[in-house]
């Protein structure tokens, strides 16, 4: 039990140094830092790129169908023109 009152103290008392010290304004200022320059990046959340994702391979597979439709529409077009 005093073992126990004894490590609690001490953990308080390293967690006082620690708030108290300049690494805990270094950790702020690294995150501010960090912060900032991701930032300024193109970046999209993992969420957003799979709805894109989504929505260009429907859109590929719309373009497929629609070459597929094109290309039989020019051939009934070029055996029309070929019968007099």
């Amino acid at each position: 039990m005093i073992a126990n009152k004894l490590l609690d103290e001490i953990n308080m008392h390293v967690a006082q140094v620690i708030a108290a010290s300049p690494a805990k304004d270094v950790e702020k200022n690294l995150r501010a830092t960090l912060t900032g320059l991701l930032g300024k990046l193109d970046l999209v959340t993992r969420e957003e790129f799979e709805v894109q994702a989504h929505v260009l391979a429907r859109t590929r597979e719309r373009l497929a169908l629609l070459e597929q439709r094109v290309a039989q529409l020019e051939q009934g077009r070029s055996a029309n023109a070929d019968t007099p």
